[in-house]
């Protein structure tokens, strides 16, 4: 029963850290904007750097990967072996943050935190477990210039490699992180399909 209330605990605060959003609160700081009332509505790095700047944006990303490197790293102090969950949890509080309306992001910069996090502690395979996906990553989005494209690729991708090393248990929660990023995802599909979905490096008319 202590190991599961313990557990349970370190999941709420892996959720509490994903919760803190850093778009909304630099935004509102700094710009006194709400960037979820711009662009695409998104709390991501993506639509900062399009409401705010790209360095604004890159700021973003960095800091929703490290909710989920920082919460995993405490928890593996603490209490070893949780690390995977606390992250998943990480991932879940940035796309519906408790201190945000439940109005977040799509996971994706946090997601890549957590594969870093997986490398570190759990698999200690940096190769298929992060560096791989995130040449996935880059290279879908050189190709099509679609960050959202480029995002649910890289994610599946280490989901699949990490199922192809053996890493059953770990591979199928990336698996099932994959879906829900691509589930955040699903107005970026249907625009990708309708040929609309917004594109990188493109010439403004």
């Amino acid at each position: 029963m202590k190991s599961i209330i313990l557990t349970a605990l370190w999941i709420l605060v892996g959720y509490l850290f994903g919760s803190i959003s850093w778009g909304l609160l630099i935004g509102k700081v700094f710009y006194h904007k709400d960037i979820r009332e711009y662009g695409s509505g998104n709390l991501g790095g993506t639509n900062a750097a399009r409401v705010l700047g790209l360095p604004v944006g890159i700021t973003v990303i960095v800091l929703d990967a490290l909710k989920a490197l920082i919460a995993m790293a405490i928890s593996h102090a603490f209490y070893p072996g949780i690390e995977q969950y606390v992250g998943l949890a990480v991932c879940i509080g940035h796309c519906f943050p408790v201190f945000a309306g439940f109005r977040g992001g799509k996971a994706v910069a946090s997601s890549y935190g957590y594969l870093l996090g997986l490398a570190i502690f759990v698999t200690k395979e940096y190769v298929f477990t992060f560096l791989l996906p995130v040449l996935v990553f880059f290279v879908v989005l050189l190709a099509f210039r679609m960050v959202s494209l480029g995002s649910m690729c890289g994610v599946t991708s280490a989901a699949l490699f990490l199922l192809i090393k053996g890493y059953t248990g770990t591979g199928l929660l990336v698996l099932a992180l994959a879906a829900f990023v691509i589930y955040r995802h699903s107005a970026n599909i249907k625009r990708i399909l309708n040929h609309q979905e917004s594109k990188i490096f493109s010439k403004k008319k």
